[in-house]
């Protein structure tokens, strides 16, 4: 057995075995709920913060 002929072998093994994968389901974990958290930083310190985050990013 010449080393092609087992890429070949094994190129259909893989193949064969990509059929038999079962499909994935993107709704199997779906939750119903709500988020909610508490911050002592106000939005305005938040937004200040972003701003400050955006202009070290567009330096470099």
């Amino acid at each position: 057995m010449g080393f092609g002929s087992y890429d070949e072998s094994e190129q259909q093994q893989q193949q064969s075995n990509d059929d038999e994968i079962d499909a994935v389901s993107v709704h199997e974990n779906d939750h119903d709920g709500q988020l909610s958290f508490e911050s002592d930083v106000s939005t305005d310190q938040l937004v200040s913060q972003l701003g400050a985050m955006k202009d070290e990013e567009s330096e470099e």
